[in-house]
């Protein structure tokens, strides 16, 4: 079966040809960092982790950049409210970026540069639009005119002609046209800054990502990817800036993910339901939270609430398997599809134990493979079983103060009661654990492993 990915500038699914046989360059756009990383940039960069993943395993040279915006008017505010310069706080969030991402078992991505890094790139390609009369310098910021791509609006749907300028934008009068957007803008005191042929300034946020995807994969590339909010107008400009400089299609595939919403709203400061990774990482084993965020088809929403997660939580306990966990990528990436390919392997091994037969049990080691192999796409399977309950012991602790080391304490305390066989004693330490809301498992090796129920 052949690779089909819904494309957002058609709205269909389409048969995935790459501008190079046997080579993929992937664009996503990274976070703007200003702040810490919420549970919406993570679903984004987790997808996008997938799909790499995936085309490699398919055979496939992928050459897959994620930017980090460095320069922008939140960092620029941030670094005004705490007293840090705004190169400052862009190295400490991309830093906190990292420890998330990281910690969530997300690949590097093949570059990852950064906007300031590539001024001399934005500037050449601010020049091409003003030469061909795509752009205009006013009052010392230089604006797209969005009168002159004919086509502007084919990603989203959008006629200019049906929008409504001041419901959306500030009406700003240096503008041509309301929806012209700012490719330079002129320096202000304090502000970080450039030198340009219309003066110092600095980039617009848009302009950056067109540099940068075209300075690493060319003018036309395979896949652009972001969430559905960056698809107007982000994804709209980007489109026009750079098929206006460039004279030719930009992207073959536009690939959105879905939203994160929290208990079925959207995620937002002012409703005080905003989610950071570490907050979620606190509680929640970070293979647990891959799995939540992959438990949906990418351009679908995914719900966060605690019943959610903890279904992930506990969850995460042959050749056809592989084939149609295949089959369910190839259909668009759907990794729903797949985590239940996954969880079927899973149920496969299970029966192929209880029966007890050699034959059985070979299929119980090749079912085995291919959970581990499908892990590998998806991005489970890190940490051994140990490895997991001491991190989620760590969680426990800090969300619940619970002591962690006198727990230890009376589960050994208990071992060594059984192993004099004064089972009495043993039987009272599991009745004061439980009592405390922590459940034992003895291990056929021997060994006790203690989860905290919070049902004492």
């Amino acid at each position: 079966m052949s690779l089909l990915i819904y494309n957002s500038l058609s709205g269909e699914k389409e048969e995935f040809v790459p501008v190079h046989p046997g080579r993929v360059g992937m664009y996503v756009c990274g976070p703007t960092v200003y702040g810490p990383c919420h549970i919406g940039h993570a679903r984004s960069v987790v997808v996008f982790d997938v799909i790499a993943r995936y085309l490699r395993i398919k055979g496939y040279d992928v050459k897959y950049v994620r930017n980090f915006t460095d320069v922008d008017d939140k960092i620029i505010n941030r670094a005004a409210e705490t007293g840090l310069s705004a190169a400052e706080v862009a190295e400490k969030y991309i830093a906190e970026f990292y420890r998330d991402m990281d910690a969530l078992f997300v690949q590097r991505a093949t570059v990852e540069p950064r906007a300031t890094e590539h001024i001399s790139d934005i500037i050449r390609v601010i020049q091409l639009l003003v030469d061909k009369g795509v752009a205009y310098e006013s009052g010392g910021d230089v604006f797209f005119s969005v009168d002159r791509f004919p086509e502007y609006g084919k990603l989203s749907g959008r006629r200019l002609e049906e929008m409504d300028a001041g419901a959306r934008i500030e009406v700003d009068k240096r503008k041509k046209n309301p929806f012209d957007f700012v490719l330079w803008k002129a320096e202000k005191p304090g502000e970080p800054s450039w030198d340009s042929p219309w003066g110092r300034g600095r980039p617009g946020w848009h302009i950056e990502c067109s540099a940068m995807s075209t300075h690493y994969l060319g003018e036309t590339f395979d896949i652009h990817g972001g969430g559905r909010d960056l698809l107007f107008p982000h994804h709209e400009n980007e489109i026009a800036q750079s098929e206006a400089a460039f004279g030719r299609q930009f992207v073959r595939y536009w690939v959105h993910n879905g939203f994160v919403r929290i208990d079925k709203e959207k995620m937002s400061k002012s409703l005080n339901n905003f989610k950071t990774v570490k907050e979620i990482l606190d509680s929640y084993d970070p293979e647990a939270v891959r799995l939540f965020l992959l438990s949906k088809h990418y351009r679908s929403p995914v719900d966060f609430s605690q019943a959610s997660m903890d279904q992930s939580n506990d969850s995460g306990d042959g050749s056809d398997l592989w084939d149609r966990f295949c089959q369910a990528m190839d259909d668009d990436f759907n990794t729903a599809r797949g985590i239940a390919v996954l969880f079927e392997a899973a149920r496969e091994i299970n029966r192929a134990l209880d029966s007890g037969t050699n034959e059985d049990r070979c299929k119980a080691m090749e079912a085995r493979e291919t959970m581990v192999r499908i892990g590998s796409v998806l991005g489970l399977f890190n940490v051994s079983a140990r490895e997991h309950l001491e991190r989620q012991k760590d969680a426990v602790a800090r969300e619940t103060h619970i002591d962690s080391a006198k727990i230890d304490s009376m589960v050994a305390q208990r071992a060594a009661a059984r192993k004099a066989r004064d089972f009495a004693t043993a039987d009272r330490i599991r009745d004061q654990l439980a009592g405390l809301g922590v459940v034992l498992e003895d291990l056929p090796d021997g060994t006790t492993i203690w989860k905290f129920t919070g049902k004492g």
